[in-house]
């Protein structure tokens, strides 16, 4: 399966949530989740547990472990070619409802209008 392009939501306000939670992450936190993203993008849907998980209504979650921390990338898949990445999360147990919800609205504003919601930063 060929390589996926890799996009960002672009919110309203033009700002792009996971680059602004990206950002604040340690180093090697920021290495890791890099690694995980290009491995998504090499692989696409055939990227699997234990690296990504299906949550629900087409929102997928990037697994990251660093010491104790659990990050996830939440994204979803704009055809068979793109896959656009929500934002990012330090959880506990599970992804809370609200982020997923937050990963669901992005995803139904991305599809009404890609172009004004794709960042490819």
């Amino acid at each position: 399966m060929p390589e996926v392009r890799l996009l960002y939501y672009r919110a309203d306000d033009d700002t792009v949530p996971f680059l602004h939670w990206y950002d604040r992450l340690p180093i090697k936190a920021q290495d890791k989740c890099r690694v995980r993203l290009e491995r998504l993008a090499e692989l696409g849907h055939e990227l699997r547990r234990p690296e990504a998980d299906y949550l629900r209504d087409g929102v997928y979650e990037l697994r990251i472990g660093l010491n104790t921390i659990n990050y996830r990338v939440l994204y979803f898949f704009h055809g068979r070619d793109a896959v656009v990445v929500s934002h990012g999360l330090a959880k506990e147990r599970e992804v809370p409802p609200s982020e997923i919800e937050q990963a669901i609205a992005r995803k139904e504003n991305f599809e009404r209008d890609p172009e004004r919601h794709t960042s490819e930063e």
